[in-house]
């Protein structure tokens, strides 16, 4: 009789995990295994032929290596994004329709989606590291769409049989021609005899794709060439400030300013304007990617002095414990021999004594280790505060040149504006304007409107951008500080945890076995 379908449980977890599975963190220490299993350290999961409809409950997984979900009821992949170190994921028996929800996997070697119901091979961009493939029993179809393979340069193996794609007269050659790397397509080994026939047939193809893929490499380097540098530029705080960004941004909503433009006298000071103010966020631009660099060195510092110190204590922690195991292992030896009760009992206490001793000498370590990283983490964010209030108050000092300049063009094309208009009314204007000019300076509130909310709008634009660069560095500066107190808070609890669930554990030895 079949199982009834059923959902991902507490209850199917702690069944399906196991002691055996479990992994310590980098700078835990290496205590024997004890009961508790905790779902971060679990490598490999198998929760085949459970009749799951549903992915899900996963997220503290984030240790796992290998996850079975075979066999199964499932219809959509999700629930996976915690699953960061996978790498081998079998979905095979199962009912899914499309290849989805795969972005986190980027370590992932093997992907069994046999035996679906799947079309189309997709989404599977960030899978850079896979390099077998099975998808046996599906609805592939198109050759074409077997091409999207290609992407995966590790890739050794595609097992697709069952596929109506399978039976296309050229899809052995094809697939030979186009996946130079492969070793294995299905049940037939790739030989050099196959590979010189599959050039030979897809010849000219091949050399077509080729220079499309050569084509499309250089833009995609290019693209990311682009994308690099942007984020730098943003984790800089000046991104757009190496040109006339600024400058474009205050006229780009400004259609009066085009009109004015053609005033006799104002493009020569407009023009002027533009470079003055490009060299000023040019020379913000510069100091920001300075203090960057500066930033970041800082930080290496530190987190290398944070790593130093983490594995200094950490291999004080180790030797305190292979001390007190080589005498603890002796103690419950003697205990082995001893047959009066009341001296029994006697060692057992001395042996929780020692025990309790062992505990306090890691608790202290544990505690001198958090101590000395509260002290770099003070001297760090005295630093970088300092770095901060010195980057920020140097680029007020330039916005501020930024708003004179704009000012400064304000008053000077008013006088202009001013002087034509007195010419315009009385007809005496000595170089002849566009009919738009002409018009705007038929009413001398209009321009004069037009002036003022074009300066109004200028003067934003520029406090906007002073804003967003003094209010996210000091963002980042009050996070970063948090994030890094979050972490060794965090470290400190999971060290502390691990020293008690140990000493609890060797206490819970001495009372099974001795009393």
């Amino acid at each position: 009789m079949d199982m009834p379908p059923t959902c991902i449980n507490e209850e199917l977890l702690q069944n399906a995990v196991s002691i055996e599975n479990q992994v310590k963190e980098e700078y835990a220490l290496s205590f024997p295994k004890t009961e508790k299993i905790h779902y971060s350290e679990v490598l490999d999961l198998h929760l085949d032929f459970k009749y799951i409809l549903k992915i899900d409950l996963l997220n503290d997984f984030t240790s796992l290596v290998k996850l079975d979900l075979k066999n199964n009821l499932i219809k959509e992949i999700q629930g996976l994004d915690s699953l960061i170190n996978l790498k081998c994921l079998n979905l095979s028996f199962n009912r899914i329709k499309k290849i989805e929800g795969l972005d986190s996997l980027r370590k992932l070697e093997l992907l069994n989606l046999s035996n679906n119901r799947i079309s189309l091979i997709e989404n599977m961009d960030t899978l850079e590291n896979l390099s077998l493939f099975f998808i046996a029993n599906n609805f592939i179809s198109q050759l074409d769409n077997v091409h999207y393979l290609k992407r995966f340069k590790k890739l050794l193996r595609i097992y697709m049989i069952g596929n109506p794609v399978t039976k296309e007269e050229n899809y052995t050659l094809f697939i030979a021609a186009y996946f130079p790397n492969l070793i294995w397509l299905d049940d037939i080994l790739i030989d050099q005899e196959i590979r010189e026939e599959a050039f030979i047939k897809n010849q000219y193809t091949l050399e077509k794709s080729k220079l499309e893929e050569q084509q499309k490499q250089e833009a995609d380097e290019a693209h990311r060439s682009q994308e690099a540098e942007l984020k730098l530029h943003k984790d800089a705080y000046v991104e757009f400030l190496n040109g006339s960004c600024l400058f474009n941004s205050m006229f780009k909503d400004d259609p009066e300013a085009e009109i004015l433009r053609c005033t006799p006298g104002v493009a020569p000071l407009l023009q002027t304007f533009e470079d003055q103010l490009m060299e000023l966020c040019t020379q913000l631009f510069n100091i920001g990617l300075a203090e960057h660099t500066r930033r970041e060195t800082e930080l290496n510092s530190f987190f290398s002095n944070q790593n130093e110190a983490e594995t200094h204590y950490k291999n004080k922690a180790l030797q305190v414990l292979e001390n007190f195991d080589s005498q603890h292992n002796e103690r419950t030896e003697e205990l082995e021999l001893l047959a009066d009760p009341d001296t029994l009992k006697l060692k057992i206490n001395h042996c929780n004594d020692e025990i309790t001793q062992f505990c306090n000498s890691l608790l202290t370590l544990e505690f001198e280790l958090d101590n000395k990283l509260e002290e770099e983490i003070k001297k760090l964010d005295a630093t970088v505060t300092d770095m901060v209030g010195n980057f920020s108050e140097t680029a007020l000092g330039i916005f501020a040149q930024c708003r004179d300049l704009e000012d400064d063009y304000f008053q000077k094309v008013r006088e202009i504006a001013v002087a034509t208009l007195e010419k315009v009314a009385k007809e005496n204007q000595e170089e002849e304007m566009p009919e738009d000019v002409m018009m705007l300076f038929t009413d001398k509130n209009t321009v004069m409107d037009a002036l003022a909310t074009g300066h109004d709008n200028h003067l934003k634009i520029i406090n906007d951008r002073e804003n967003q660069l003094v209010t996210r560095v000091n963002a980042w500066r009050v996070a970063l500080i948090r994030g890094i107190r979050e972490e060794a808070l965090q470290w400190n609890h999971m060290h502390v945890s691990d020293i008690y669930r140990y000493a609890d554990h060797l206490r819970k030895q001495l009372e099974k076995h001795y009393q």
